[in-house]
């Protein structure tokens, strides 16, 4: 379910932030859904638990996941979020393709560089 690369630049804690707004955003975790424990999922990622607290103290700052006292944290409703951040990324999308249009780069080599990442690679070339 969660996935962490640890030869990756990018933090642990980042990493794991990333992994619960994207199965949000895709609907693999649904709102009032229960999150593993902190000290269960730093197991389950041979991780520091204090990693795993933070990635959720900032999942819950930014309204991703809610707690509650003595019975753990959950997956907010957060489609508004959800929803506000397509439509951001869409827009820098939209300049960026602009940009690259502008500069010559070709329909095809976008549209390659999109399916690259899309499916899975890091867009380097």
């Amino acid at each position: 379910m969660f996935t962490i690369d640890y030869q990756s630049r990018e933090p642990i804690y980042e990493q794991l932030y990333n992994n619960v707004v994207r199965m949000i955003g895709m609907g693999i975790i649904s709102p009032n859904e229960r999150l593993p424990t902190v000290r269960m999922l730093a197991q389950q990622l041979g991780i520091n638990p204090n990693t795993v607290s933070k990635s959720y103290q900032l999942l819950e700052q930014n309204g991703y996941i809610y707690s509650i006292a003595g019975k753990g944290s959950f997956a907010a409703d957060s489609t508004i979020i959800i929803n506000s951040k397509r439509e951001s990324i869409k827009k820098e999308i939209m300049k960026s393709v602009k940009s690259a249009a502008d500069l010559g780069i070709s329909k095809e080599d976008i549209y390659n560089l999109v399916n690259t990442v899309y499916f899975g690679g890091d867009g380097e070339q």
